[in-house]
């Protein structure tokens, strides 16, 4: 064991400096052309990066293994009602929504959006497995997500379509808002044979029209446009 000869702090063998004062450490009986190992790594280490097939083998054994417990659950010990099929629709429909995130991200946004819907419905059509008919699946749920498919294909169209920017998106959105929220209140109507007309869709349509008008000026008058750009910083 040395010392440095500056400050007299106990020094490693191994090093080259003091750590307190920096003074050279020289060992008179030591070669100089030996090079003396450092006590710490000198490299950060760098984890890799986990693989995106792993999460995706990962995800899909935990889906399946998460369905095949709850369905031999429900066959052999609660079997009162098919309670298992709630689960598996669930875990359907994470299995189709985590496809283009973890599994292949090449998938199109139109083929996406397209079999989240059929997915969506699916998992619906199975709830009619445990409730006593199955009109409700028919003449409600699956207009309701059909018309969510095909506003959401529709939006991503429109972003593809037009140039992109926060104002023109906030324009489609409040459009979108106000088409569903009425094709909601008709599709409800119809199915409790209400005279088809609008109440409280009416007052979201009127809103989102009012917004919507003051969204396209904006668009048009250039000088506005950068105005409220500059100003709200987007």
């Amino acid at each position: 064991m040395s010392y440095c000869v500056n400050c007299g702090v106990k020094l490693d063998s191994s090093l080259d400096s003091c750590p307190l004062c920096h003074t050279p450490v020289i060992n008179p009986n030591e070669p100089e052309h030996i090079k003396k190992a450092h006590p710490y790594p000198t490299e950060k280490g760098q984890v890799d990066s986990v693989r995106r097939s792993d999460v995706a083998i990962l995800t899909i054994i935990v889906l399946l293994a998460t369905s095949l417990s709850c369905l031999l659950l429900n066959l052999y010990v609660f079997t009162g009602i098919m309670w298992s099929l709630f689960i598996i629709g669930v875990c359907i429909l994470l299995f189709v929504l985590l496809i283009p995130l973890i599994i292949y991200t090449k998938v199109p946004a139109y083929v996406s959006i397209l079999f989240d819907g059929i997915a969506l419905a699916f998992f619906l059509y199975l709830i009619t497995f445990t409730t006593p008919g199955i009109g409700w699946f028919t003449k409600l749920a699956l207009p309701i997500v059909v018309l969510l498919t095909i506003l959401a294909e529709v939006f991503v169209l429109l972003l593809r379509a037009f140039p992109v920017s926060f104002i023109s998106t906030a324009l489609y959105v409040f459009v979108e808002i106000a088409m569903f929220c009425s094709g909601l209140e008709l599709l409800i109507r119809h199915f409790t044979g209400s005279p088809l007309r609008l109440t409280w869709s009416a007052i979201i349509l009127t809103v989102c029209c009012v917004i919507a008008i003051m969204l396209i000026t904006v668009l048009c008058i250039r000088r506005l446009r950068e105005a409220i750009r500059r100003r709200l910083h987007f």
